[in-house]
């Protein structure tokens, strides 16, 4: 059965209200099905093509252990069809009330025993936009909970401003909240997803994930970035900050 988008202004006051939304079985049998195997056809075709600062792996000299793909859609017509006119788009205008620009088409993964810990963030501090109003979505291709690393959210913290970020050592994940203390994390919502399911959360939410835990359970994903038409990006900020990003991660030997 096709899942149906839910009714736009309900969705987008708890979007408001929290910060963050949860839409079960958002895409189900065959759409679902079709994104899977696009995927593996992607993984296995067009990554071994990519540079190394948009192929991300918990351990480089181990291809199985595939963390992070950044820019899917630059790279293959069926994801760029999928964030552009895809039913995600639809949901990203209704949450922001507003036209969106789709921004990137990411994979995300935490591999069973080695997938580590997303530190507590909000993605505004990475896009660096004028006004911050901007949707991220998750959308689950695995069973996922508190053992393989669920995303846990801090309701209406969209409404608290942006809170001071420090260097992170997490890859992919550059930037952590510096001031992260234990009422945050007695504040904490762990969002338990199936395959299918939808979370969606504003720019200015604080969010986090635990790590992998499990022997041998994925906790694969698609995350979709869209920006309200009305922001405007510092480009230069935000290329110099890229810029620097990459030249620390090779230094490390991250990438």
């Amino acid at each position: 059965m096709k899942a149906l988008t839910p009714d736009g202004g309900a969705l987008r006051d708890t979007f408001v209200r929290d910060g963050y939304v949860q839409l079960p079985g958002f895409r189900a049998g065959e759409e679902l099905a079709e994104i899977e195997r696009n995927l593996t056809r992607f993984i296995d075709e067009i990554v071994p093509t990519l540079p190394s600062d948009e192929v991300f792996y918990e351990d480089k000299r181990d291809r199985t252990s595939l963390k992070q793909i950044q820019r899917m859609h630059d790279h293959d017509p069926f994801f760029k069809q999928l964030i552009v006119e895809g039913p995600f788009r639809v949901v990203a205008e209704q949450l922001l009330g507003d036209r969106v620009v789709p921004k990137n088409l990411q994979y995300f993964n935490k591999p069973p025993g080695v997938g580590q810990p997303t530190p507590p963030h909000q993605d505004g501090f990475y896009f660096m936009l004028d006004p911050c109003e901007a949707v991220t979505m998750w959308f689950g291709l695995d069973e996922v909970d508190a053992e393989n690393g669920c995303v846990r959210y801090l309701p209406g913290s969209n409404r608290q401003g942006m809170r001071p970020h420090t260097p992170s050592d997490t890859l992919g994940f550059s930037q952590s909240i510096a001031n992260y203390g234990p009422a945050d994390s007695a504040s904490e919502v762990a969002a338990v997803a199936r395959p299918g399911d939808l979370l969606a959360h504003h720019a200015l939410t604080v969010h986090l994930a635990g790590a992998n835990r499990s022997v041998n359970r994925q906790r694969r994903s698609l995350g979709f970035i869209y920006y309200s038409q009305s922001a405007r990006v510092d480009e230069a900020k935000h290329q110099e900050y890229r810029r620097r990003l990459v030249q620390e991660l090779a230094a490390s030997g991250k990438i």
